[in-house]
Parts: structure tokens; C-alpha cells; sequence
């Protein structure tokens, strides 16, 4: 199993797609990595000789912010955002969508579980 960026890519899988699992890196950066390293992407993890490795690596040190790095500087951006109390950082304090998208309807992940409204429901008879 190799380790790029802090983390356990899985050793059975083509490295171009082994590649996405670090945070920051997606299909389309793993290909250029790859393209850079002058690696196959079909070739597995396991099969990778430890210069290829280290060209990777040294790639991705150089050149992306992934990880940590990227999971603080999101987070600092949108910290960033409420406390200047812009549209987008009240959006992201009350927890509804940020980018425009409708509420009337859906938005069930960033609302929550949807709750009834009162009234709606019959009573059940009570016995008196």
C-alpha cells in the first residue's frame, strides 16, 4: 500500500483513479499528476516501482494543495464569509443552500430532515 500525501491509497486499484481518494484531487489533477510523472494511469498501485512513486509524491508536494491544507483554507473561506456577514456566509450560518439553488422544494441536505407543520394531522379521539 503506498502512501501519498498522508494518505493509504488502495494497492488493487488503477493509480488514476487510487489517485482521487486523496482530498483535492480529482479525476481530471490525477491525469495531469500522472501525465507529468511519465506514469501509465492504467497501471495498479501494487505494480508502481518506488521511483514512480517518489515522482508522484514530489508532484503533488509541489504543486496542489490537498488534505489539511485544502480542508483549512475551505474552512477559513467560509468562516471568512460569515464573519463579514455577506449573502453567501448568512446562507452558510442558517444551513440552506448557498449557490441560488430553490427551497420550496428539495434542499433536504442542507435543511435537514423535512418537519411537519402543525395542524395537518387528525387527532386521535381521546376518551372522555
Amino acid at each position: 500500500m503506498a502512501r501519498i500525501a498522508g494518505v493509504t491509497i488502495p494497492s488493487e486499484k488503477q493509480v488514476e483513479t487510487a489517485l482521487t481518494y486523496i482530498y483535492g484531487i480529482g479525476p481530471k489533477f490525477a491525469s495531469t499528476i500522472l501525465a507529468a510523472a511519465k506514469v501509465k494511469p492504467t497501471t495498479r498501485v501494487k505494480d508502481l516501482t518506488e521511483a514512480e512513486e517518489q515522482r508522484i509524491r514530489e508532484i503533488i508536494d509541489a504543486d496542489y494543495t490537498v488534505e489539511s491544507d485544502l480542508q483549512r483554507l475551505v474552512t477559513n473561506n467560509i468562516k471568512r464569509l460569515k464573519d463579514v456577514n455577506s449573502y453567501r456566509g448568512l446562507r452558510h450560518k442558517s444551513g440552506l443552500p448557498v449557490h441560488g439553488q430553490r427551497t420550496r422544494t428539495n434542499a433536504r441536505t442542507r435543511k435537514g430532515k423535512g418537519v411537519a407543520v402543525g395542524g395537518t394531522q387528525k387527532k386521535a379521539a381521546s376518551k372522555t
